[in-house]
């Protein structure tokens, strides 16, 4: 499947809220011994604006890490579309053996989600929303099939004009 090109965002403009999803020790062998770094997946996102992002980044200190990983994702911020409330239709992500399933939801229900699937949907403003994982449980599948299934959601003016019809006839 061939990934849709998005516009880029301005960061600046936006009020950003970052949420670390994961953090993972890593070492690699060498000659003299082991070298010991850390990776960091970090979503960023603006509830007002119903913007998202994903990054990761490496160093040698957390800190450095979550840095780089939050500038990393501010490069790959993306618009969603949805309702007032909730997402417009049930919709389902895909991103190597990750598989997340994402359903609107009636006022009050609130997010039922877990884990990485929950910090990209707060990180994005949606406030009533069921998600359920039902592939891989690696946060970086878990966020990538998210985002996926967040962007094949779609206004209604984009199904009309899909379908030739009316919008009122929608």
């Amino acid at each position: 499947m061939v990934p849709t090109p998005f516009k880029r965002i301005d960061p600046q403009s936006l009020q950003l809220k970052e949420t670390v999803v994961s953090i993972n020790r890593v070492t690699k062998v060498v000659k003299g011994g082991k070298n010991l770094s850390f990776s960091a997946l970090v979503v960023v996102g603006d509830p007002g604006q119903k913007v998202v992002g994903y990054g990761t980044g490496k160093a040698k200190e957390v800190p450095a890490a979550i840095k780089k990983g939050i500038e990393a994702a501010k490069k790959r911020l993306r618009k969603i579309h949805m309702l007032e409330t909730t997402i417009a239709h049930p919709v389902t992500g895909r991103f190597g053996a990750g598989l997340v399933l994402l359903k609107p939801a009636p006022q009050g229900t609130g997010i039922i989600a877990g884990g990485p699937v929950r910090a990209v949907i707060e990180a994005v403003g949606v406030p009533n929303v069921l998600t359920k994982n039902l592939g891989s449980r690696n946060p970086h599948n878990a966020v990538k099939a998210t985002l996926d299934a967040l962007a094949k959601l779609r206004d209604k003016s984009e199904t009309a004009d899909m379908r030739g019809l009316a919008l009122e006839k929608l």
